[in-house]
């Protein structure tokens, strides 16, 4: 498996409608992480409410000099055109950068909160946080971005290690129809469920 792809992370504003308040996607190619990474925050034009601000610890005033997501679709969609994307509820992110990006569908959106439900059900939960401590991957994922949980970079690159400890030992055919099972584009997926 050599399929370039994009594990994704949005962080919102918590309004109604949701604003992008934070992006990151890593880079892999196949199931490894490539080492290219963006990461984005952005302004949100009705602020952020308390309540996301306590979940991922960003503030109005540490986006007050952010770009307005307007400013730099463009350039979000140079990178995510065109690409799988992967994350963990990936629905949200499909949900909200469908809105952000007019036009925009990845070619493909593998869930790997669907995966682990498949791959690990004996875990109590299923949650990126509880899986990324549960089975000792969460210090991978802040060695690499210097953050931690509900930070988008940090949570991006998790789910991308996540899928790969999840699938690393399969054969790749195995691999091929646990992702294509994990599509929520793909509209034949119900056989996965």
């Amino acid at each position: 498996m050599n399929e370039i792809m994009w594990a994704v992370d949005v962080e919102g504003s918590g309004k109604s409608p949701p604003e992008i308040v934070e992006l990151a996607i890593a880079e892999m190619k196949g199931l490894t992480l490539t080492g290219r990474r963006k990461h984005w925050r952005f302004k949100p034009k009705k602020g952020i409410s308390p309540m996301a601000s306590h979940i991922h610890g960003i503030w109005d005033e540490d986006v007050v000099d952010a770009p307005d997501f307007e400013d730099v679709a463009d350039d979000v969609l140079m990178w995510l055109e065109d690409k799988a994307i992967v994350g963990h509820n990936v629905k949200v992110e499909v949900d909200i950068l469908s809105q952000a990006l007019e036009g925009w569908e990845p070619t493909a959106a593998y869930d790997t909160l669907k995966i682990a439900r498949r791959i690990l059900p004996a875990e109590e939960k299923h949650g990126l946080e509880y899986l990324g401590s549960k089975l000792g991957l969460s210090p991978r994922a802040e060695k690499i971005t210097g953050g931690n949980s509900h930070s988008a970079p940090f949570d991006a690159v998790l789910s991308a290690i996540l899928l790969d400890h999840m699938l690393r030992d399969r054969t790749e055919e195995d691999q091929r129809a646990i992702l294509a099972g994990a599509d929520i584009l793909d509209s034949a997926q119900g056989s996965f469920l």
